[in-house]
């Protein structure tokens, strides 16, 4: 006996009238019981085991896509019952666009699918007031597809308590670049409103010689090149802590010099977390990876920080449901108020 035969008698039993009922259920004290701890706010799921689960049971591959996004379903509804805010789905990666050429293509008709069917029968993230997102690379989406993407953004626009990101088609490494390069290109163009038309240099040399140095000692200024080149160029501010301003983007001679830079130090991770796809969205409580593979694979490294729990599991993505969330989410909650003990000692010892 197959084990695809097996698993089809088993969701047979499991969807009958009686089984239904004890299972749902179970399933609400559970995700009730849960709901009364800790919560994480946001977590990220890397849907991997897709295609090793439809090898594993002898079906095409994009029919074990079509399971994994059915398992997308269940997550959502248990993510959103236990009070979890924010809920990041790793869906297409911009490596997939290696895939063979009907593999690729099968995945984006079946996101169109799935993305139709969401605006049709959009009642599960209605229920919770779920709004989603996608975040990628949109311009390498088929049209079609993606007509079909800002459809089912605008359905759910209206929605404000709970979020879906949806990374398709994305990598980590484009998103930081994206953020860092919009930051470049904000702060390339933002004026500084407090200039000075003196340099650097010469704001010292007046200040030594008012206090009587001699022209020896003024000698001992180390500069830099480009002070050494011209004493009259107006720096603003020293460059040690700013960005280099480009002489073609100053104003012409004659008008007041403006620094374009602002001061480098002014940039902050907090600065690149604006320009992040994800802004907006509360820190990454929980990095949940299906199928076994033990690694991120390009994905939500700058917003997997010191307190993000990071599970690999061994089931594929289209297995996953409430009895594997369940251990890692009573996990979290664990590790959560084993640190408020462990914080505790430590405010009444400084209080």
């Amino acid at each position: 006996m197959s084990d695809l035969y097996l698993s089809r008698i088993r969701n047979w039993f499991l969807s009958s009238p009686p089984a239904e009922w004890a299972i749902n259920r179970l399933r609400d004290t559970l995700i009730g019981s849960l709901s009364q701890g800790p919560i994480p706010g946001h977590v990220a799921f890397e849907m991997d085991g897709n295609r090793r689960y439809a090898r594993s049971h002898k079906i095409e591959t994009v029919e074990g896509h079509h399971l994994g996004f059915e398992a997308l379903a269940r997550v959502l509804e248990i993510c959103y019952k236990c009070g979890v805010k924010v809920v990041t789905v790793y869906a297409f990666s911009l490596e997939n666009f290696h895939r063979p050429k009907y593999e690729v293509d099968g995945l984006m008709q079946l996101a169109k699918v799935k993305l139709e069917q969401l605006i049709q029968h959009g009642e599960l993230l209605d229920r919770y007031g779920a709004s989603v997102k996608v975040l990628g690379r949109l311009d390498l989406i088929p049209p079609d597809v993606l007509e079909v993407v800002e459809r089912a953004v605008a359905a759910t626009s209206h929605n404000t308590t709970c979020v879906l990101n949806i990374c398709f088609p994305y990598t980590s490494r484009e998103e930081m670049t994206t953020a860092i390069r919009t930051t470049v290109e904000e702060y390339s163009t933002t004026p500084r409103p407090h200039s000075t038309p003196f340099s650097q240099s010469r704001i010292t040399q007046k200040i030594l010689s008012k206090q009587g140095d001699k022209p020896e000692t003024l000698e001992s200024i180390e500069e830099t090149p480009s002070q050494s080149d011209d004493h009259d160029q107006d720096d603003a501010v020293s460059t040690a802590t700013t960005l280099r301003s480009d002489p073609s983007t100053q104003k012409s001679e004659g008008s007041e010099n403006v620094a374009i830079y602002p001061n480098a130090e002014t940039i902050t991770p907090e600065t690149i977390d604006k320009h992040l796809y994800t802004a907006g969205c509360p820190p990454l409580d929980i990095f949940v990876r299906t199928s076994g593979v033990e690694r991120l694979s390009d994905f939500m490294l700058w917003q997997c920080h010191q307190d993000t729990h990071i599970f690999f599991l061994k089931c594929f993505w289209p297995e996953f449901d409430l009895w594997h969330f369940l251990p890692v989410l009573v996990e979290w909650q664990h590790r959560q108020k084993q640190k408020q003990r462990d914080e505790k000692p430590r405010r009444v010892k400084q209080a």
